[in-house]
């Protein structure tokens, strides 16, 4: 871990203080709580799907109930929503992955128990990761190692994923456990602005610099710039969002969702919306569109349970 090493250069110094002054903005924002619940369950559905397409995982919010997707959903309300372990550990980081592969692989939770290498789209290797039966011990110097940085906090979070990545622990699945713990430092240190700042989507549209920032190397300030960068640029996208919504006719919040929903997804259907709302009573549900057929804001094509709805 001694060779790791990174510059603060001035882009980081920029980055961070741009992340600051962003931060301070959402900490005044008086944001309506149910509109703060709404923000933050589609940022997090946004960072499942974001994060599973970085993996290669072909998925859009029409299939969204796919079942990487599904983990991802339940790995990240349990890192933004959970009462967290007050330090990382090995243990954390095991269920951190079994969340996020759980039904997928068999080794969910498991250290590799194999030689493992990256290769590129040409089929060279990228990256030869660490013999297996070394594992234990470089997690045990990585969780050492965080803990001994004295840096800020956001920049942790950079090493925490750039470091695991190297060690890629496991089979299948470190990129979205990588992303997990960066989560869960963000968190930690209240900069992930209460689960709302996706900053995996920023990620899969930058790739090939993603991948750049990565690059087998000891030193970590490509991608240092690179993560927090990404924080700057997905919460500069985010803060216009917090001003107070908008309302149809005094909608009740929840029929305000459900109608900004089927505004953005045209033809769609009530599993659809079900899976949105997963928490709601499905006698509830169809109330709630029916209440909004009847002040002609929706529309219902068919009768059966295919119908779809759609904005009037």
């Amino acid at each position: 871990m001694i060779s790791y090493h990174f510059n603060e250069t001035d882009n980081i110094k920029k980055y961070l203080i741009e992340l600051e002054a962003i931060k301070i903005v959402f900490d005044k924002a008086k944001i309506l709580p149910q509109y703060e619940e709404k923000i933050r369950r589609e940022s997090i559905l946004k960072s499942s799907i974001y994060s599973a397409k970085i993996e290669g995982i072909t998925v859009d919010h029409q299939n969204e109930t796919k079942i990487e997707i599904t983990n991802l959903v339940k790995a990240y309300n349990y890192v933004y929503l959970s009462n967290l372990p007050q330090s990382l550990s090995i243990d954390l980081i095991r269920h951190l992955h079994s969340l996020s592969m759980a039904n997928i692989s068999s080794q969910a939770g498991k250290f590799r128990q194999e030689s493992w290498a990256i290769f590129d789209q040409s089929g060279n290797i990228f990256h030869l990761a660490p013999p297996f039966f070394e594992v234990p011990k470089l997690i045990d110097e990585y969780l050492q190692y965080l803990q001994s940085l004295d840096c800020h906090s956001v920049i942790k979070s950079a090493i925490a994923q750039f470091i695991f990545e190297k060690i890629h622990p496991f089979a299948d699945g470190n990129g979205r456990t990588g992303r997990l713990i960066s989560a869960y430092l963000l968190r930690q240190n209240n900069y992930h602005l209460c689960g709302i700042l996706p900053f995996e989507e920023y990620t899969d549209n930058h790739r090939q610099l993603y991948y750049y920032a990565l690059e087998p190397s000891a030193d970590m300030t490509e991608f240092i710039e690179y993560f927090i960068k990404s924080l700057v640029k997905t919460g500069q996208k985010i803060l216009p969002q917090l001003d107070h919504p908008t309302t149809t006719t005094s909608l009740l919040p929840r029929r305000q969702e459900i109608l900004d929903i089927i505004t953005d997804h045209p033809n769609c259907s009530f599993n659809f919306l079900a899976r949105r709302f997963s928490g709601v009573n499905v006698k509830t549900l169809h109330y709630d569109l029916k209440k909004l057929i009847d002040q002609s804001l929706i529309t219902k094509l068919g009768i059966t349970r295919g119908a779809l709805y759609n904005r009037s």
